[in-house]
């Protein structure tokens, strides 16, 4: 079957899309999702519209598969390998399926952090140890806070973090190299600065489950803290496909697109999400999904190609 859309990636700006694409009532779209990313493992997003106490990313997620499927919306669980332009449609390999095929093709597959092995970490990640200073900075405000990092990409959070507690101590868990003015400006903001490979995150015994309590170093030393963040560098940005069908990559591997529609410079190949070029934040990522999601509605439409 040739669809006349499909979207790569199942995360927020994935199915914000298909809802949108769902509710013209004219397109049949798939979606194609890995079943990872960055939405899999958030416990708490406390910045969205209606939601002041949060809500989980599996729970958003799921919430928004199943409006999209009412909507007609096809899924398919799969990972997409290979992409390319032939014959006028935009043709897909994944590990499950031999081929797909689109007449367009909306790209959101995402970012996903560099999280190292540290037992506990995954347990409180996203409900009291967080990656985006945007999204949750506001969640250390006047707390005792940990940054868990490495090198430069860690004292550079440590940096952006500063104005929000007088309690921040970065933690260099892999001893990276952090530059002489950094280390400088680290210390002029009152950062505390310690070196040692993580062992053990704490959590759940005095403040409940998935509550941060301390940070145990291999060598014994224990930090006490109520909230944490992480900054360890080396993010993957899953572009990959944008790159095998000649889409116009950023410097740092991000997607480059119109920003008024969400077009690349390939005709019919859209990018929304993470994956693109702008602050990634879940929901800048639901309005990049809907404004991709009316633009392949106009591409698709011939009442907008006369």
């Amino acid at each position: 079957m040739v669809y006349d859309c499909i979207i790569v990636g199942g995360g927020i700006a994935g199915l914000q899309a298909a809802i949108q694409l769902g509710r013209y009532d004219c397109h049949r779209v798939l979606l194609i999702d890995a079943g990872d990313g960055r939405s899999t493992i958030c416990r708490n997003y406390g910045n969205i519209l209606g939601f002041p106490d949060g809500i989980s990313g599996p729970e958003l997620r799921r919430r928004g598969r199943e409006q999209a499927e009412s909507l007609g919306i096809l899924f398919k669980q799969d990972r997409i390998l290979q992409a390319e332009q032939t014959e006028g449609l935009f043709k897909l390999k994944g590990e499950k399926e031999a081929e797909y095929a689109a007449t367009t093709l909306l790209l959101a597959t995402g970012v996903m952090d560099r999280i190292p092995e540290i037992p506990g970490l995954l347990s409180v990640l996203g409900s009291t140890v967080y990656i985006c200073p945007d999204c949750d900075g506001h969640e250390i405000h006047n707390r005792r806070t940990i940054l868990m990092g490495s090198g430069n990409a860690g004292a550079d959070m440590a940096m952006i973090l500063a104005d929000r507690t007088k309690e921040l101590l970065y933690l260099n868990h892999e001893s990276g190299p952090v530059s002489s003015d950094r280390r400088e400006r680290l210390q002029s903001l009152d950062v505390g600065y310690e070196e040692g490979k993580i062992a053990e995150v704490r959590t759940g015994k005095e403040r409940g489950e998935g509550n941060l309590e301390a940070v145990v170093l291999e060598d014994g030393r224990k930090f006490e803290a109520e909230r944490g963040f992480i900054a360890f560098g080396g993010n993957r940005v899953h572009s990959e496909l944008a790159g095998q069908l000649g889409v116009h990559l950023s410097h740092n591997k991000h997607i480059e697109t119109d920003p008024r529609s969400k077009e690349t410079n390939i005709k019919g190949v859209f990018a929304a999400g993470d994956v693109g070029v702008h602050a990634e934040q879940v929901t800048v990522a639901m309005g990049e999904g809907s404004i991709a999601a009316i633009w392949i509605h106009k591409a698709l439409s011939p009442c907008y190609n006369q």
